[in-house]
């Protein structure tokens, strides 16, 4: 009896060898608890630059959070097909007289009873654990690149809504000036109007028109109410107070590089052109897995017994003939999954080029109009506009001639702020077409 125990012990401890010996794996990642109804930060800055607003999109937007945990389920996946099958223990107790209580003596269960204690172990054949392992850290390498090319896309995002930002707040001065210059030109009127050097209907007139300038007002308020809380929702709610504000200008910053260069270099750094190259990798992987799969494995196991007071050992061996089931039509599919891949990998190489060739034409269009205005437009509406208020004043001027002048320089104005925005999101795009902020 000692030795069936000591042989047991023995075979008990043989799957924790096998694991020690051959298993060394890394530690999983560890999940961390989500955050739940985030508060605004106390300490964070009440106004932010652009390079401020993406920095804290990179850090705090929840949608860029949750795809960066794709990776870390990747790196876990990579843990799982590195392991090796486990050990398998049986063990079996024969030929007891259930139905013959009489027998259950020390002597039968010493000299007729059996008893079996087996370890078993299935050798993957074909390197199938090398493979899967390779596969995993493909497609670990393809999800890292996706979530890269996530991010580029939140900072043209934020960039956009930032100009956006920009462009309402502009928009809230011109309508700010246009309203304390034209209260002071309905002062005047009232004035004129009393002193008998105007008519009622004329007065009446401008007091309307004040009425649109509050309304622009008001609407260019509104406007920067709304595109600041779309701001704040990519750079994350709890990162910025609820006072927060943007720091910077509408302003013009030509590009000198040329269609060519950036064509190379949106090749080089283009995070979803580099995804759909590495799917090609992670393909072939998936290939070679699903050949290694069609190596059938090996059983192989040993049985202690004990029979009629005799101790022996059972080697058994067992593996499937490869005549019907070869793994063919895995093998096949992940040949077409390679070819899908690479038509893939081309349509985003064409894609990269259309990308930089549109916001490449976008940015000249832009920079043409902006040329435009900066000719004489700005300078001549504005021109015009205060000679008309000067002579208005003075009666010199028809009221007509004054509405009119001052219609036209607050529409140049708006466009010339217009034309400015649209300017800096075109660089936007370009800047994510090429997939780098440094443009040369």
């Amino acid at each position: 009896m000692r030795k069936r125990l000591a042989w047991a012990a023995a075979l008990l401890a043989l799957p924790a060898a096998l694991t020690a010996q051959n298993q060394k794996m890394p530690p999983l990642p560890q999940p961390t608890a989500p955050a739940t109804a985030p508060l605004p930060a106390q300490n964070a800055p009440l106004r932010i630059s652009l390079d401020d607003a993406i920095r804290l999109a990179l850090q705090h937007n929840h949608a860029l959070q949750a795809a960066r945990t794709t990776i870390l389920q990747n790196q876990a996946q990579e843990v799982t097909a590195n392991f090796r099958p486990n050990p398998v223990l049986s063990w079996d107790t024969q030929f007891l007289p259930i139905f013959q209580p009489s027998l259950f003596t020390t002597n039968y269960f010493e000299n007729q009873a059996q008893y079996d204690v087996g370890i078993g172990y299935l050798f993957e054949r074909g390197k199938k654990r090398q493979h899967r392992l390779q596969a995993a850290k493909d497609q670990t390498a393809v999800t890292q690149s996706t979530v890269t090319d996530n991010e580029r896309s939140l900072t043209f995002n934020v960039a956009q809504q930032f100009v956006s930002v920009l462009l309402a707040q502009s928009a809230l001065d011109l309508a700010q000036q246009d309203y304390d210059s034209f209260q002071q030109t309905v002062n005047i009127s009232e004035a004129r109007y009393k002193s008998g050097d105007m008519s009622e209907s004329d007065l009446l007139k401008i007091k309307l028109q004040l009425l649109q300038f509050q309304s622009d007002l008001n609407a260019a308020k509104l406007s920067k109410i709304q595109t600041l809380a779309a701001l704040r929702q990519l750079v994350g709610y709890e990162s910025v107070p609820d006072a927060f504000d943007v720091q910077g200008d509408l302003d013009y910053k030509p590009v000198n590089g040329n269609l060519r260069d950036l064509r190379v270099l949106a090749m080089q750094n283009r995070p979803d052109l580099r995804a759909a190259q590495q799917g090609v990798v992670a393909a072939r992987s998936q290939e070679a897995l699903m050949e290694a799969n069609g190596k059938k494995d090996l059983n192989v196991s040993f049985d202690f017994s004990r029979a009629g007071g005799v101790n022996s050992g059972t080697f058994f061996f067992n593996i499937d003939l490869p005549i019907f089931d070869r793994n063919q039509g895995e093998i096949a599919r992940t040949r077409f999954a390679i070819t899908q891949a690479q038509e893939q990998a081309i349509e985003t190489a064409q894609q990269v080029n259309t990308d930089v060739v549109d916001a490449y034409a976008a940015l000249h269009a832009s920079d043409e109009i902006i040329q435009l205005y900066r000719g004489g437009y700005i300078d001549q509406s504005k021109q015009s506009r205060d000679i008309t208020e000067y002579a208005y004043k003075r009666g010199a001027a028809s009221l007509l001639d004054f509405l009119d002048a001052e219609r036209t320089y607050r529409a140049n104005q708006l466009a010339y702020r217009q034309a400015l925005a649209s300017y800096m999101t075109a660089l936007e795009q370009l800047r994510q077409a090429v997939g780098t902020r440094n443009l040369p």
